[in-house]
């Protein structure tokens, strides 16, 4: 309501029928701009009102009456008519309704929109022909392209990634004089522009990966510059993002960027347009296709914004003002989820429901899947995309994104999922030391973890002591997996050549309570070369844990089996007079793993000595571990496996070889070992980007889907086992041929073939087939004392002689004095 004086502020009480929703009353004020559509007076009860139609660029749609009444008492059948907006009101109410009946919480209710920035620029140069066909096929079929719109010198509009034409393309190859030195954004910045080349000049230049740290294989093939006109044309989008960065540039070439997008407008239906300067889109508004959104861009939070001088963050304030130009935002995901200086996720911020009270759609940028994610996603680009869509608190409207195939996956497959689900069928989701990926392996921790995050089966890789206690250790020499370089005992350190030909000091080099007493646990880093490190906040947490301790604590877990590994064996019996395999059987035999059926006992080694006399001895399902690369089983080593195993585990390697990053092809291992009647598990599985092919997109759950879904294997072994239980609960499975793209596995070899001949990585060597030779050995030898006679089987920890040389200069030391 308003009168010449100014608005006028008008009590609202809203309720919808049926809903159980009723507002509270609420206070707002607001100029008419539009009438309230589909609403009649109904005597005694008020305003009926089916859909509402108040702000431009915003519809307000209610499946069932809503009635508005108005609080202050007004008399309904005086024949007075009103025009009533009340904008947080009715906003509050069209999300509400638009929300009822919906899983997602955006602003309409509807699924958040997916943003492929520059098209499938993670993996082909940005704004490309290949980037942009990719993101269409391996995507959502609704995913939007983005375009970032540079003026060339006869002013046309090309689609390229960053306005120094150096940094994303080859040009300095045909113009090496042609650098320049201009104000952008009031900042001198030098480089190769386009506004200083016409189209027929910039025809020849090909675009480049413009991220370092992404593969430059497929620099070597043309990619030309593409217009807008181009994009729409060729891959015909289901939506268009036109991001205008720098308008004010323009203006210093008498160009006029306002002009171009009307311009191209009027020819190619653009579904967003989206800037950091206010004053550039205050100047379209209105003047677009009312079907057009306008998107106001924040960059940084103390960035000047170039028309109102204001800082990014003093706008994020006014939310209001934006309003009057935009109907959305487009924030840094750290506006929404901010990390600590330490990279963890702090508490998230009130912006999404800010924007959404506003009336405003809130996007989220910045998403890429090999940049390091908050260690709280655990490395997991599909954990950080759920969390801004489907957290219970709020989701965000959109994803910008380099990697469209990650969101594509949260939206259409594992978002609202049912996750009391602990489907303990196939695929067999086995920890590799526990949830090592999240805390140091083999510890109390880890082991809660692997349980909490779903894991079918948890594992132990068993050592034994110097005082002879069977224990789980991710490996037999602790500098490995103990802080023990920084203790005293790092003197004993030396070189154990039948076990590995590094520095060590081992398990049996120390009895269990100098390790529990003056040893902590130390977290795996297996790629801390790439400086990707793991949890640093918890890097030494944990409680050790002997091999009874853990069977202790599987017992009443929700597991369908325990797994146990031996390696190392026939060291133990000869040299230090340990029977490892018969230590193993009586801690199962004390812990009454002998006398249950409710959890499957595994026992894993890569020795098939150790192996067959299990087989003599035990009931439990034994599993042959192959340490080396082979592309497929002879028919003599499988007749020689199905002896002893009842499953084989074999390295990610041996199924999709890899060569510079690239699959190159499927072996026939898994389907040689599956026909011979043997279950095959994949190892071992992390969730970082650098550990997987390129094939994989930098997103774990594809490299699931390549191994579970295109090999067909078994069971997975990974340091992340919530990564792979989410996985078995996502809702597209055993879908057929209905299956979503981006949920089919890649076709291993065909990114390779994509690059073109001179920028091929030489063939891989042949890998050898597994022969029997491979498989046989001789039978592990008993364990005998010092005096050269058999010891007998354990019944009480043995104390053991070691011959260990103490011969370690301080430069050897320090290898280990960081960690």
């Amino acid at each position: 309501k308003h009168s010449s004086a100014g608005p006028i502020p008008i009590p609202l009480s809203l309720s919808v029928p049926g809903s159980g929703l009723k507002s509270s009353t609420a206070i707002a004020s607001y100029y008419s701009r539009g009438l309230l559509g589909s609403c009649c007076v109904v005597p005694g009860t008020g305003w009926w009102c089916r859909s509402w139609s108040a702000v431009p660029g915003l519809l307000l749609a209610a499946s069932r009456p809503v009635r508005v009444v108005f609080a202050g008492g007004e008399a309904m059948g005086s024949g007075r008519v009103f025009s009533v907006v009340a904008s947080v009101v009715l906003l509050w109410l069209g999300v509400a309704a638009a929300q009822g009946d919906s899983p997602w919480k955006t602003l309409s209710g509807n699924a958040p929109a997916i943003i492929a920035k520059g098209g499938f620029s993670g993996l082909f140069p940005d704004s490309s022909e290949f980037a942009y066909q990719f993101a269409m096929i391996a995507s959502s079929p609704d995913t939007i392209l983005y375009c970032d719109v540079r003026l060339t010198k006869d002013g046309l509009g090309v689609c390229l990634p960053d306005i120094k034409m150096d940094n994303c393309t080859n040009i300095p190859d045909f113009y090496p004089k042609g650098k320049k030195s201009y104000l952008v954004n009031g900042v001198s910045t030098t480089g190769w522009f386009s506004v200083d080349y016409n189209g027929t000049e910039l025809s020849q230049v090909s675009l480049k990966q413009s991220i370092f740290s992404r593969t430059p294989r497929f620099d070597p093939s043309f990619f030309p510059l593409l217009a807008v006109e181009d994009v729409a044309s060729k891959f015909k989008p289901p939506g268009m993002w036109l991001n205008i960065q720098h308008d004010g540039f323009y203006s210093q070439f008498n160009m006029s960027m306002r002009k171009y997008i009307l311009s191209v407008s009027r020819r190619v239906i653009v579904d967003y347009i989206s800037s950091p300067e206010a004053s550039f889109l205050t100047s379209i508004s209105g003047r677009v296709s009312n079907n057009t959104k306008l998107v106001f861009r924040f960059l940084d939070e103390a960035t000047l914004e170039p028309s109102t001088k204001e800082t990014y963050g003093s706008m994020l304030k006014n939310l209001t003002f934006i309003k009057t130009f935009a109907s959305g935002i487009l924030v840094p995901k750290k506006y929404i989820w901010p990390v600590s200086p330490d990279n963890y996720l702090q508490p998230y911020t009130s912006i999404v429901d800010d924007a959404h009270k506003a009336g405003l759609e809130i996007y989220a940028a910045d998403f890429a899947n090999d940049f390091a994610l908050s260690y709280n996603h655990s490395y997991d680009p599909l954990a950080e995309s759920l969390s801004f869509i489907d957290n219970g608190a709020f989701s965000v409207d959109g994803i910008l994104t380099d990697f469209p195939v990650t969101p594509s996956e949260a939206i259409g497959c594992f978002a609202n999922l049912n996750k009391s689900n602990t489907d303990h069928g196939k695929p067999l989701i086995i920890s590799h030391n526990g949830a090592s990926g999240d805390y140091p392996g083999c510890t109390d921790l880890a082991y809660q973890k692997a349980v909490d995050d779903g894991a079918d089966v948890i594992d132990c890789p068993v050592q034994v002591t110097k005082d002879g206690i069977p224990v789980c250790m991710g490996s037999i020499n602790l500098m490995d997996s103990t802080t023990v370089a920084k203790s005293p005992f790092a003197s004993q350190a030396a070189v154990m050549k039948d076990i590995e030909s590094v520095l060590g000091v081992f398990t049996f080099n120390l009895t269990w309570d100098d390790i529990v007493k003056n040893l902590k646990p130390k977290i795996s880093t297996p790629l801390s070369t790439f400086s990707l490190d793991r949890n640093p906040r918890y890097r030494n947490a944990g409680n050790f844990m002997r091999l009874s301790d853990f069977l202790d604590f599987s017992k009443d877990k929700d597991l369908s089996g325990i797994m146990i590994s031996i390696e190392h064996a026939a060291f133990l019996a000869e040299e230090l007079g340990f029977d490892m395999v018969d230590a193993v059987i009586k801690a199962l035999d004390d812990s009454g793993y002998n006398k249950q059926t409710a959890q499957k006992v595994m026992i894993q080694s890569t020795n098939s000595s150790v192996l067959v006399k299990l087989k003599q001895q035990t009931k439990y399902d034994l599993v042959y571990m192959i340490n080396e690369d082979v592309s497929d089983a002879g028919p003599s080593s499988l007749a020689g496996i199905k002896k002893f195993a009842d499953a084989v585990s074999v390295e990610t390697s041996s199924v999709f070889p890899e060569n510079r990053h690239f699959t190159s092809h499927q072996t026939d291992l898994v389907e040689s070992l599956q026909t011979a009647g043997l279950s095959v598990y994949a190892y071992t599985l992390m969730n970082e980007f650098v550990a997987q092919p390129y094939d994989f997109f930098s997103d774990a759950t594809a490299e699931i889907i390549a191994y579970v879904q295109g090999a067909g294997v078994d069971g997975l072994i990974t340091d992340f086992p919530a990564t792979a239980r989410r996985y078995k609960s996502n809702t597209c499975m055993n879908m057929g041929n209905k299956t979503p793209s981006f949920m089919a596995p890649p076709r291993p070899g065909d990114l390779l073939q994509l690059i073109s001949k001179p920028a091929q990585p030489p063939a891989l060597a042949p890998m050898p087939l597994l022969m029997d030779s491979d498989v046989s050995e001789p039978p592990l030898p008993p364990a005998r004392l010092n005096n050269g006679t058999t010891a007998p089987a354990p019944s009480s920890a043995p104390r053991m002689q070691t011959r260990i040389p103490f011969l370690v200069t301080l430069a050897m030391l320090c290898v280990w004095a960081t960690v």
